[in-house]
């Protein structure tokens, strides 16, 4: 609509929403689209849930706000222990926020208030990989290693150490575990010429998300930085907001890989869409060091309020009374194998890659030397607007430092069935076909364009 007082990023006008229900949103026109992304990989649970509603609705019967430091709620303590629970006792603390920004300023802060008071106030530095998205909040912007949404705030943020993750797609080394050993062995020297004394944390996405579209980082890799972390004496961090509560198959990926961190942020997933709420857990003797020295300086307004709780609650019972893990296991697979199956038929698909029910395929020029689409072209966009007009969502970004290269995000709720992922499968098929024409029809015009100059 030309008159909206809303503004959000640039783009071509969107439809209304008029009303979803399960995996499927119709706009105000009548049209339906099925939700290959649970929107911003936030909608876990799928949309028009009346469990959720109910408890929802439960607690607003009884009171939907009181601030935290004058009152506690039963849903907030019943959330924490759950929370803690769902990490086998690894984390023993949990501070509510209402976001995925949030929850990694809160991670910073407490793990840099920690050392403060653990009286090594020269650790003041973070490391982060390149590329990463961790947040748009300005703390959270700055281990963020995503160029674009970078460079207009360069001068206001602290930026992070940046160092380079694994890429076991483009990498030119012997081997996947010769690429891992050189990768943390760049690390080791960037972390030891910084000065390993002034690090306070290590802050990574065990599996990538929307700036690498699904990379994964490995069990080698991980428990390299896990080592390198205890070495040097610094933390480990780990975003989960939008892996965590069951999108990878397990309540939080880095279970899938043997490494437990210090700190664990997550969000997206545990509201499942249906209310903001996130969550910061960490090792108790780092949260007693830091009340010992007069408290977590750091805190918001709706943090951890009864209504927020409750629906995080309601979501996490959701998933165990619905097996929703064993779910994206077995349903993961088969988009995976899907994934794959398309991807074949193309040679501008250059890799699928993911875990449970977080996919992403990354798109190329070159499938040889791997080499990416110009970054004018917009294939990411191209493909997306395609998806869209098939009746799929799906969730497009830039894969090299968010300058060039193209991928899209496949993440469906975590309750789509079998039947479901074979309709998705089918409406993504139809876009890729259409992509593909687009793409000899530009190869066959451009010849002509080049005689008639």
């Amino acid at each position: 609509m030309t008159d909206s007082p809303l503004f959000y990023q640039a783009g071509p006008a969107l439809p209304e929403v008029s009303h979803a229900d399960g995996i499927m949103l119709w706009d105000t026109a009548g049209r339906a689209y099925l939700d290959g992304c649970s929107g911003a990989i936030t909608c876990n649970l799928g949309h028009g849930r009346l469990d959720i509603r109910s408890a929802m609705l439960d607690q607003l019967d009884r009171v939907a706000f009181t601030y935290r430091t004058q009152f506690e709620s039963a849903p907030a303590l019943a959330l924490g222990h759950a929370l803690v629970e769902l990490t086998v006792g690894a984390l023993q603390k949990v501070f509510f926020v209402s976001s995925g920004s949030e929850a990694v300023e809160s991670a910073l802060k407490l793990a840099r208030q920690y050392f403060v008071a653990a009286g090594e106030p020269q650790r003041r530095r973070f490391v982060s990989l390149r590329p990463s998205y961790h947040g748009s909040t300005l703390g959270a912007l700055g281990v963020t290693g995503y160029q674009p949404l970078e460079a207009p705030f360069a001068t206001l943020t602290q930026a992070s150490l940046k160092v380079p993750g694994p890429d076991f797609y483009r990498h030119a080394d012997a081997d996947d575990d010769a690429h891992v050993d050189r990768v943390l062995a760049e690390t080791r020297a960037t972390l030891e010429t910084a000065g390993p004394e002034t690090i306070v944390a290590f802050v990574l996405e065990p599996v990538g998300g929307a700036s690498t579209g699904g990379r994964l980082l490995g069990e080698r890799y991980l428990k390299g930085i896990r080592a390198l972390c205890d070495e040097f004496g610094c933390l480990l961090i780990l975003d989960e907001v939008l892996t965590g509560v069951g999108r990878t198959g397990a309540w939080f990926a880095y279970q899938h890989y043997g490494v437990t961190p210090d700190l664990l942020v997550t969000a997206k997933g545990l509201g499942a869409g249906y209310y903001p709420v996130g969550a910061l857990l960490a090792r108790d003797d780092l949260v007693e060091a830091v009340m010992a020295s007069g408290g977590f300086q750091h805190g918001h307004t709706y943090a951890g309020n009864p209504l927020a709780c409750a629906t995080g609650l309601a979501v996490i019972d959701a998933i165990h009374r619905e097996q929703l893990l064993e779910n994206t296991r077995a349903r993961g697979k088969q988009l995976g194998t899907g994934l794959r199956a398309l991807a074949a038929r193309y040679h501008w698909v250059g890799q699928v890659r993911g875990l449970g029910l977080l996919w992403g395929v990354e798109l190329v020029a070159d499938p040889d030397t791997r080499e990416a689409f110009p970054a004018e072209q917009n294939r990411y966009a191209q493909i997306t607007a395609l998806a869209r007009e098939e009746g799929l969502l799906i969730y497009p970004r830039r894969t090299l430092d968010g300058m060039a290269g193209d991928h899209f995000l496949v993440t469906p709720p975590l309750t789509i069935c079998a039947d479901e992922v074979e309709t998705l499968l089918e409406r993504l098929g139809r876009a890729m076909a259409r992509f593909d024409r687009a793409l000899a029809d530009e190869a066959t015009a451009q010849p002509m364009e080049v005689r008639q100059s």
